[in-house]
């Protein structure tokens, strides 16, 4: 008797689209300053797996630094990526000046919390080489 096949819990299935879409996303405080405290990593953390919940995204991975988070999502292709960038900025950013106000204006005293900019890498699946000998060796009709 063969072994039993076991789905692959990656890939996600919706009315029209079978997916597996990961993304490695890095944000940054604004000039880089250090304004992370452990307890506002664990807060920060709660607020962006509620955020990427309400995006029906799944966060995989969270870390951080005293300057910069690191996260791991798991998405559906109706999600840009863009849009759920910025309401991951802004309402971590919104909330944990409120609940650290305090500690975040010895750091930053604009109203900026994140840097205007951010980092978003696609990841998993095959290697890009593996992949592009895949495509370049499909049999195309005469």
């Amino acid at each position: 008797m063969s072994p039993r096949w076991e789905p692959n819990r990656d890939v996600r299935t919706g009315r029209h689209v079978v997916h597996d879409l990961h993304a490695h996303l890095v944000f940054v405080t604004k000039y880089r300053r250090g304004a992370f405290t452990d307890p506002m990593l664990v807060r920060c953390e709660q607020i962006m797996r509620e955020v990427c919940a309400d995006f029906e995204v799944e966060l995989r991975e969270f870390n951080g630094e005293d300057d910069h988070v690191h996260l791991l999502v798991h998405y559906p292709p109706k999600v840009a990526l863009s849009k759920l960038v910025n309401s991951l900025k802004g309402v971590s950013a919104r909330m944990l000046r409120k609940e650290f106000g305090g500690h975040v204006r010895k750091y930053l005293q604009d109203d900026h919390f994140w840097s205007g900019s951010y980092f978003a890498g696609s990841v998993g699946g095959a290697p890009l080489t593996v992949l592009k000998q895949y495509i370049e060796q499909q049999k195309r009709p005469l």
